[in-house]
């Protein structure tokens, strides 16, 4: 008979592996929070949280209804957080109207009403269109159906017959 006796079991600890420090790119930082200081002043609202948490649902509404070309650029064009809320929009199957589009901000929006709703629409797009600039403003809104260009604080000239 063969006996065994249990030797001592040494244990050598596991390498652990540091965690990375999450760099956030300053640049990156610093076009949101100038995106978003810019809605907090355009819409007055009392604080840069506020205007964080509007900036993210207009922004989240339009992803969805601009698509293609106008999309990419748009997104291209924005601090890399904005652009991030905009690409990651499905495409909507439907275009709606621009009185449909703050119809349907409203409804993300806690006890907002059409009217308090336009304004935070308006708010937030009239700033990107100053950031975004005029071509690229013109190219989305030839993407969107009529009545979005007073969203972006552009004047919506009617076609000559």
């Amino acid at each position: 008979m063969t006996v065994t006796t249990p030797q001592p079991r040494i244990t050598v600890p596991a390498q652990t592996p540091q965690p990375r420090p999450h760099i956030r790119d300053a640049a990156e930082d610093t076009g949101w929070l100038e995106l978003t200081e810019a809605v907090r002043e355009a819409g007055q609202y009392p604080t840069r949280a506020e205007a964080e948490r509007i900036t993210r649902i207009v922004l989240s509404a339009l992803g969805g209804h601009v698509t293609g070309d106008e999309r990419v650029a748009l997104a291209q064009a924005l601090p890399r957080e904005a652009g991030r809320v905009i690409a990651s929009q499905i495409p909507a199957t439907h275009p709606l109207t621009a009185r449909e589009f703050v119809d349907a901000v409203a409804t993300r929006i806690e006890g907002a009403t059409p009217a308090t709703a336009r304004w935070d629409v308006s708010s937030v797009l009239s700033v990107l269109a100053d950031r975004i600039g005029e071509p690229l403003t013109t190219r989305v809104l030839s993407e969107l159906p009529p009545g979005y260009a007073l969203l972006f604080g552009r004047a919506e000239l009617a076609a000559m017959a």
